[in-house]
């Protein structure tokens, strides 16, 4: 199926593939993979998509045959599962296995916040978050957020964020947070003050050495702490507080299909809306300086590609 792709979200796991040599990147390869289009070609055996349809791409690539794949999970394909990019282009081809149309009053430029949406909401269910509980979020960026969105949707009754900076506090507010606190010290007493208590779980939205032992000290006794930062390096954490402390540590990665048609959903309008995340959109012109710009820390939060929108410095 080729799409004609309207908007690709920047996210902090390209950066780490073109940095870090653990994903054996090739120079040249397109990457993106937060991606929406409009269908402009389908095969002859697609039936289930139609031209000028409008989709969001899930990026996870399976065989379409195995058990994991008949029942919406590629990411764990028996066979083969790749992680297809493309999303920084034009135009892609992908499966039309891989996407999912866009409900009535959901826009293609909304549809490439899916993947972000999809990734956060696989940890808050691997976490099995239930209502009432505390939360707490450690890293303000985009997932962070989004975890935000999901903890307070499904009904966790706190949900503080903490970060190194407060750039993103009134957009952690605005997508359901209850609280914020800056890292530092005095940190436990602050979690717990903004918490109404010891958190039940803590989610490690940053991917930095330390900060999987760093999350086992916020948390309460016998609660969980829930991974989704990416991290490459060698960690260590202090195995003795956390089995002192009965701790979880649960990983997540990735999303099945059905939680990315749920967020899909998600996008439509509600008190807190996902869009919220987006700060910037640039031309794909644009793109490789806004790109490189984002490996230092900044005021921005997701950052959308639109690939047919003109750069400041081009005219028509």
């Amino acid at each position: 199926m080729l799409l004609k792709i309207c908007r690709c979200g920047i996210c902090g796991s390209d950066l780490h593939m073109t940095e870090d040599p653990t994903f054996a990147l090739n120079a040249g390869a397109v990457i993106g993979h937060e991606f929406s289009g409009e269908v402009l070609e389908v095969g002859r055996d697609v039936t289930e998509f139609a031209v000028g349809d409008h989709v969001s791409a899930a990026p996870l690539k399976g065989c379409g045959n195995c058990p994991s794949c008949k029942i919406g999970e590629p990411a764990w394909c028996h066979d083969t599962m790749q992680l297809i990019g493309g999303g920084y282009a034009e135009y892609a081809a992908l499966d039309a296995i891989q996407c999912r149309r866009l409900p009535w009053g959901i826009s293609a430029a909304d549809g490439a916040l899916a993947e972000p949406l999809a990734v956060a909401l696989h940890g808050v269910m691997r976490a099995a978050m239930k209502p009432g509980e505390r939360v707490l979020i450690v890293g303000a960026g985009p997932i962070g957020l989004a975890v935000a969105f999901w903890a307070r949707r499904l009904g966790a009754i706190r949900v503080a964020i903490a970060d190194l900076h407060d750039h993103q506090q009134e957009r952690a507010m605005s997508l359901g947070a209850t609280g914020f606190v800056l890292s530092g010290d005095d940190m436990t007493a602050r979690v717990a003050q903004a918490c109404g208590g010891a958190p039940d779980i803590v989610f490690e939205c940053v991917g930095k050495p330390g900060l999987i032992d760093h999350c086992i000290g916020l948390v309460r006794p016998r609660g969980r702490v829930l991974v989704l930062g990416l991290c490459t390096m060698p960690d260590r954490m202090d195995s003795f507080r956390a089995i002192s402390k009965e701790a979880q540590v649960i990983m997540s990665v990735f999303f099945d299909m059905h939680e990315f048609a749920q967020a899909i959903e998600a996008l439509d309008s509600g008190r807190y809306r996902p869009q919220n995340l987006v700060s910037d959109v640039v031309s794909l012109d644009a793109m490789p300086g806004t790109f490189e710009a984002l490996r230092k820390r900044t005021t921005q939060c997701k950052v959308l590609v639109n690939p047919f929108a003109l750069s400041p410095d081009r005219s028509l």
